[in-house]
């Protein structure tokens, strides 16, 4: 009998264009690969990639490079990618590595709104 992942990411279309990835537990080694694919299979035809990151409970470095390589591509392919739900110690991890302008930057530009680096 195998152990179930506690990882999962469950994909929803609320609008044309515009899709949602529930990311649901660790963002790590063993998880990062099913993440980067199922975004990647979504990127077609999508403005918006949402990751709902409510029920994200951790992210090493391998996840926060899944991100950062996830952002790459959604660039390239003309669409906004978006971290939505952030936890502090989500933040956190994104301002000490000194990544969360550049993978929050769209929602700056969109909203017109700065995103402050630094709450210390």
């Amino acid at each position: 009998m195998t152990e179930l992942s506690p990882f999962s990411v469950a994909v929803r279309r609320p609008q044309p264009g515009t899709t949602t990835l529930h990311v649901h537990g660790d963002l790590d080694y063993e998880t990062c690969d099913e993440l980067l694919d199922t975004a990647t299979r979504h990127l077609p035809g999508c403005r918006e990639l949402r990751l709902d990151c409510a029920e994200l409970a951790f992210c090493d470095s391998m996840g926060l490079s899944c991100l950062l390589l996830l952002h790459r591509r959604a660039a390239a392919d003309g669409t906004r990618l978006y971290l939505d739900n952030r936890s502090d110690a989500f933040d956190r991890l994104l301002r000490l590595t000194g990544v969360l302008g550049h993978l929050t930057a769209a929602r700056a530009e969109s909203t017109g709104t700065r995103v402050p680096l630094d709450n210390s």
